[in-house]
Formats: C-alpha cells, sequence, structure tokens
C-alpha cells in the first residue's frame, strides 16, 4: 500500500515499507490538502495549488497561487469538475481536471460576510470543507472557520449561511454515502464575535437530514467536544469516524499530552465507541488527520502532531504505519494509481 502523507514541512510518499521519501518539489510546504482524480493528484498547501501526473513523484503549480488551500472537493458526477476552498475565504472551480480555474465570486457576496474571519486574526476565514451533493450537480456546501455553511442550489450563483446550533466553527463536512442528504460536520469554539463567553460555546458534531438545511447535536455525550478530523467510510456500514480534542491549541507538548480521543459510529451517530487503545485512551499525541483505510471497511488512518501515521482497526488496534515526519496535516491511500 502507497501513502502521500503531508506534513508541516513538506510532502512524503510512503511504499509501505521503509522510511518515506521526501518530495523534494514541496520541501518545507505546509500541506493542507490532498485529493486524487483519476491518475492525477491534488496537493493543496500555504503557497496555493500543486499537481503531479506522475504517481506524486514530481509537483507543479496546479493555480491559485497566494491563497492557502484548504479542501479540494471533485464532483461525483463529473470526475472533470473540482472544487477548492481558500484562505482568505474563497471558493474556485475548474472544469478541466484543474488545468484552468475561475473564483466563484458571488461567495464572497454573501450577507454576513464582512463579519467573516478567524479570532485575532487579520488572515480571515477558511473556506475550509466542500461537500458536493452527488444527486445534484447544481448543490454545493462549504464550511467556513469562522464563518458557518454556506449553500447555493443554483450552482454557485447564490448562496445563504447557515448556522449550525449557533455555531460558525465549521471545520470538516462529509455527506453519508448510504443516506442521501445527510451530512455531519465538525466544529469548534472559534466565534466571529468574542464577546460570548466561552462557558457557553457549543462545539462538537452536528448533523444534518436535510442537504444542510437545519441540523442537530450529536456530541452531548461526548469528551472532549472540540471536533476537527473526521472521515466517512464508503464502504457499508459507512464507519463515521471523528477526533476530538479539549482545544485547537493542544498538543504533544502540554503536561499530559494533547489528551485527544477518535470515536467512531456505525449507525448513523446515534451510538459511539472510542477507537482508543490503552495508549491512545487519552492520546498523548493529537490527532490532527483522518481517513479510511483501504483494506478494511471501517479501519482509519490517523496522522498526529508528533510525525506518526497510524492504522487503527474498528476494534481499536492501533499499528504503527511510520513516524519521525513532521507534524501530519493530510494522508491520502494511494492503492490503485501506478
Amino acid at each position: 500500500m502507497r501513502y502521500l502523507i503531508g506534513t508541516r514541512e513538506g510532502l512524503f510518499l510512503h511504499d509501505g515499507s521503509g522510511t518515506p521519501a521526501a518530495s523534494g518539489d514541496l520541501s518545507g510546504r505546509s500541506i493542507l490538502a490532498l485529493r486524487a482524480t483519476g491518475a492525477r493528484l491534488l496537493a493543496g498547501t500555504d503557497a496555493g495549488l500543486f499537481r503531479s501526473d506522475d504517481v506524486g513523484r514530481s509537483w507543479r503549480p496546479g493555480g491559485i497561487a497566494g491563497r492557502e488551500v484548504w479542501d479540494i472537493a471533485v464532483a461525483p458526477s463529473d470526475a472533470r469538475v473540482i472544487y477548492v476552498g481558500t484562505q482568505p475565504a474563497a471558493l474556485y472551480r475548474s472544469r478541466d481536471r484543474g488545468d484552468s480555474w475561475s473564483e466563484i465570486d458571488a461567495l464572497g457576496k454573501t450577507p454576513g460576510a464582512e463579519h467573516w474571519g478567524l479570532p485575532n486574526s487579520s488572515a480571515g476565514a477558511r473556506a475550509r470543507t466542500i461537500v458536493l451533493d452527488p444527486e445534484a450537480p447544481a448543490r454545493c456546501r462549504v464550511g467556513l472557520e469562522v464563518g458557518g455553511v454556506l449553500a447555493s442550489e443554483d450552482d454557485g450563483a447564490s448562496w445563504t449561511c447557515i448556522l449550525p446550533g449557533g455555531n460558525p466553527d465549521i471545520h470538516v463536512m462529509a455527506g453519508d454515502p448510504g443516506r442521501p442528504g445527510v451530512l455531519y460536520a465538525t466544529t469548534g469554539f472559534g466565534r466571529m464575535d468574542s464577546r460570548e463567553p466561552m462557558e457557553r460555546r457549543i462545539a462538537g458534531l452536528f448533523g444534518s437530514a436535510d442537504r444542510g438545511r437545519t441540523w442537530r447535536y450529536l456530541w452531548a455525550d461526548r469528551e472532549p467536544k472540540y471536533t476537527r478530523p473526521m472521515s466517512i467510510d464508503p464502504r457499508p456500514p459507512h464507519a463515521l469516524t471523528v477526533a476530538c480534542a479539549p482545544s485547537a491549541f493542544v498538543s504533544f507538548r502540554d503536561p499530559g499530552g494533547a489528551r485527544s480521543m477518535l470515536y467512531q459510529s456505525t449507525d448513523g451517530a446515534h451510538t459511539w465507541r472510542s477507537l482508543g487503545d490503552a495508549e491512545h485512551s487519552p492520546s498523548p499525541a493529537n490527532i490532527l488527520a483522518v481517513v479510511p483505510a483501504p483494506d478494511t471497511p471501517g479501519a482509519v488512518l490517523v496522522g498526529t502532531d508528533v510525525g506518526e501515521v497510524w492504522q487503527v482497526s474498528p476494534d481499536a488496534r492501533w499499528t504503527l504505519v511510520t513516524r519521525g515526519l513532521p507534524m501530519v496535516q493530510a494522508l491520502l491511500p494511494l492503492p490503485d494509481l501506478r
């Protein structure tokens, strides 16, 4: 099994054994998102988008220079159509597999856009997560950190904004492959209005059964509350896996470690089980990336702030894939590419 491992200090290609090899073309770049579309690989970085047509051996600029690229989404109905979300918050679209890009300007004209932004930062909000509806190509959802869930029904011509449970701090959204119209969103404690007392802020997982029009809170009995990495397995029973931590700023360097947890549900977020073993309940390293593992339904690959990648089985067995890397921020298995 081959993996692309995106870190804070570059991209690494791991062939399943030995030491991962650094991709010199992206050395020193912070890798924020990885996606495959056919044989083409796309990497979102702190310096724009990059692309590879040789299984990650070499990379060249793919457009959108000067912006941080936080998510890359390929349209389920047409792999030539790709969306990219950036910081400052903007949405770009390609209709030719990433050869050219155009900005969807209407997103920045959404009512309330002047209030978007990360707390105590001049960098602006992040268009951090994108969900495209497999049943309706014109329907798009974009989650902003911090700004809310932006919804378009007309191919990006117009947008409305929704705050799940009043929470504008959206991290990762995903659609449920087994239940059309069901969406999930992980959230944190960030607010556009910092006057809201911290003890009143709600964070955790939210779910929607109507394509993101309304949301309900799904994390009342879970700890810790700050949720960020999330994945949903495309294979039945479509295991939903969520990593959480006490706050955005915890790390393995803290006294007692990051105290991060990993939970999984196989019944649409009605019930949960911990995927932590004895050494990861909680985890001293913060879990920053979660993706489905290709070999076993329900298994996941996780990347941590201490530079480790683990494979975690549905029965909470942790197997080390590699260690000694910079902080791991994105993972992409490459099972079928040559």
